[in-house]
């Protein structure tokens, strides 16, 4: 042990070792932190986890390296050691200040956040002595220990400079392993840094100094753009909003005033799978019973020519657009570039000022994926109840992308049933999600598969089945409930579930001839469901009206009895006499109406599909007409959400969310506090019913997972009633 002591303190005591020594210091605290104190969404179980795993582990090393090894370059003694203190201490500072940010807003700090001060000052300030745990002592033992051994001259300066071309070799090095990091870091997920898919994703495959980097580009990039904007960029939006409004249908305006608003994404569900059969050993199986029934429901408005229009940000865009009425970005994601600092006034705010609405959104995946837990505050989310409030994920549970639906949907209830009505609720489906794995508990094994080359299109009817099943035991529990009947209920898909390489493999379950697939039918597999259902109405239709996501929420508004022009949003409501069916997807010149469709720089007749090769003076006038107006609508999203034009707009009087009363930690004592509070005028469905409905979700697959829970007396029926009794006390 002596001779070991005496070997570290004499690499201590040359510019080389000592640099090594602090690197491997480093190293081991930021794997401490990446393990006990992050959650970095790493599944193991599988090669792609013991992938991620490995690059969370090495991550630390090539920049690391890089800082400490700047001070070499400065050769006098003086000089060298305060810098390369410095360097250590910024490298330590920074880790352990996101360690104790972390405990309290479950994200990373980026340069937004260190600029909003109070922001940080909630995470670092008075509150850090709250969040210090006695673990962390063993972040800042060694800094003193260091210090000590310098003043007790156990270790010694050195006084040997490494000469210009060793240091270059040690920051060329440094340089070399962080490429080789990037490399592999896009081989595990392929445009990391330009979707920006999740904060933690940037922080397990590059590190935290790397994060800073790319958060600091993101506000760059996001302010450069924001400070050309001026309030006179908003004359040319105004005059768009007003010239492209559509009147609502006195029909339907209002049909559903006042009433709950529950969003369901499904996640990755394409308009094809409706009414869908898939043939298996001389057999048919109805892929999804329970939506089929619901879009042929007189009780719904279901539409058949309904066009995803995301791009980059995928899910987030679909997100974007239903709760804001705007398109996502041309590049990247707006809820990761703009989402957490733009000015919205999105669903959450508006129904919040005009209806006094509750919101929430249920996801059983991570918070910071795709920055929900940012931006949902600035769109006015009251709450954001995510995989840390649900049960923990396990292999049988859950896979790469969170809880399997059925899991999710019960979990939610607890939370649910103490909400304050009406509420605006949005519940993130994620088991259909590529790659469609099969491996699903209970009920859901035996759909069978489809029968391709390819192993992806093959899953992903039996994952559509499962979703179909969590989706019919939550309507069963609305209706058991009796909040089916005072709500109205929307089901939309967030984008395509199988890419268009992948297309020819699919034709022929489409009847399709792979050969002659083309352009066109890679547009018309854009279409995804969007399935609005109002209890109690029995004038429902399939409705063969052409649109898309951006039109989804003046839809609901009119159905709520808001109206939508009072907002600056580029979408019209499906419903009007007036809606112009011109459906722009998010990269330019391409759209699709009823006449015509322009996809991948072809052009065909959308009702044959045939291909228009030399058009007539006429026919060419209305497809540049069309293609004018898709890219029109685009340009004015555009400006709105790259200048943040909506800090300009006061006209409806509803400003923007106050983010310093949003809260997502404690979620279960905020809403027992408002139910305590409110008392006998408490409209909770805890309230009206003095019981808890946990016990009325009564899911197989929960079943079998939770068989606790069903037992007599059982105490997920008595936790609810318990927490009521406490906070009553």
């Amino acid at each position: 042990m002596r001779k070991l002591t005496q070997i570290l303190l004499t690499t201590m005591s040359s510019r080389l070792g000592l640099v090594f020594i602090l690197l491997i210091l480093y190293w081991f605290k930021s794997i401490a932190a990446y393990f006990l104190n992050f959650n970095l969404d790493i599944q193991l179980g599988n090669m792609q986890g013991f992938y991620q795993l490995a690059l969370a582990i090495l991550n630390p090393l090539p920049l690391g390296l890089l800082l400490l090894g700047l001070p070499f370059y400065a050769k006098p003694t003086k000089v060298y050691y305060p810098l390369l203190a410095i360097m250590y201490l910024v490298l330590f500072s920074w880790l352990f200040s996101n360690v104790i940010y972390y405990r309290e807003f479950s994200d990373f700090i980026t340069l937004n956040t260190m600029l909003a001060s109070s922001s940080v000052s909630a995470g670092l300030g008075d509150a850090a002595a709250k969040l210090f745990r006695p673990f962390d002592l063993l972040y800042l033992l060694d800094i003193p220990l260091i210090v000590y051994l310098f003043w007790k001259k156990k270790v010694t300066f050195d006084d040997r400079p490494l000469s210009f071309n060793a240091s270059f070799a040690i920051t060329s090095l440094s340089t070399m392993l962080f490429s080789a990091n990037l490399f592999f870091a896009e081989v595990d997920r392929p445009e990391l840094l330009s979707r920006g898919f999740s904060n933690y994703y940037v922080v397990r495959a590059l590190g935290l100094p790397a994060f800073f980097g790319y958060s600091a580009n993101q506000t760059y990039q996001a302010d450069k753009e924001r400070a050309k904007a001026s309030e006179t960029d908003l004359e040319p939006v105004l005059e768009y909003i007003k010239e492209h409004n559509a009147e609502p249908n006195p029909a339907t305006f209002g049909i559903a005033k006042g009433r709950n608003v529950i969003y369901l994404h499904l996640e990755s569900f394409q308009q094809f799978l409706i009414d869908y059969k898939l043939k298996s050993d001389n057999q048919e199986y109805e892929v999804t019973p329970f939506i089929n029934s619901l879009y042929h429901s007189n009780e719904s408005f279901a539409f058949s020519n309904i066009f995803n229009q995301v791009k980059a940000g995928k899910t987030s865009d679909a997100e974007t657009m239903i709760e804001s009425g705007l398109f996502g970005l041309n590049q990247g994601s707006f809820m990761v570039n703009y989402g957490g600092t733009n000015t919205q006034q999105a669903a959450p705010h508006i129904l919040t000022q005009t209806g006094d609405y509750t919101s929430a959104v249920f996801h059983g995946n991570i918070g910071s994926f795709w920055n929900r837990n940012t931006t949902y505050k600035q769109w006015g989310y009251n709450y954001f109840l995510d995989q840390s409030y649900m049960s923990k994920a396990t292999s049988e549970n859950s896979f790469q992308y969170g809880l399997n639906d059925k899991i999710m949907f019960k979990d939610s209830i607890k939370y649910l049933e103490h909400m304050q009505q009406p509420f605006y609720v949005k519940y993130l489906t994620v088991s259909n999600h590529y790659p469609y794995t099969t491996s699903l508990i209970g009920d859901e094994q035996g759909f069978p598969l489809a029968e391709t080359k390819d192993e992806t299109i093959n899953g992903y009817f039996a994952t559509a089945n499962y979703l179909d099943s969590a989706i019919k035991s939550f309507f069963d529990y609305l209706k058991e409930t009796g909040l089916y009947e005072n709500s109205v209920i929307v089901l939309y898909g967030d984008h395509y579930g199988i890419s268009n390489s992948r297309n020819p493999s699919l034709a022929p379950l489409l009847d399709k001839n792979p050969e002659t697939w083309s352009s066109y039918d890679n547009a018309m597999l854009q279409r995804i469901p969007y399935i609005v259902v109002v209890p109690g109405m029995q004038d429902g239709a399939v409705i063969d009206t052409y649109g898309g996501q951006i039109d989804m929420l003046p839809t609901l508004e009119h159905l709520l009895g808001i109206n939508s022009s009072n907002f600056l949003q580029v979408g019209q409501d499906l419903l009007s006499p007036d809606h112009e069916q011109i459906v722009a997807f998010r990269s330019s010149n391409y759209f699709v109406t009823p006449e015509y469709t322009s996809y991948s720089g072809r052009t065909y007749y959308t009702a044959t599909g045939e291909e228009i090769t030399t058009p007539d003076d006429s026919t060419q006038k209305a497809i540049d007409e069309a293609r004018d107006k898709a890219n029109k609508q685009l340009s004015i999203s555009d400006m709105i959400q790259t200048g943040d034009l909506l800090r300009f707009y006061s006209e409806n009087r509803l400003g923007k969310p106050d983010v310093s009363t949003i809260n997502y930690n404690k979620a279960m004592d905020q809403l027992l506090k408002i139910e305590k509070e409110k008392g006998q005028t408490s409209s909770s469905l805890f309230s009206q019913r003095q019981s808890s409905t946990i016990d009325l979700f009564d899911s197989p697959t929960y079943k079998a997972l939770h068989p606790e829970q069903f037992l007599e007396d059982s105490d997920s029926s008595s936790s609810s009633s318990s927490s009521q009794e406490e906070a009553e006390e």
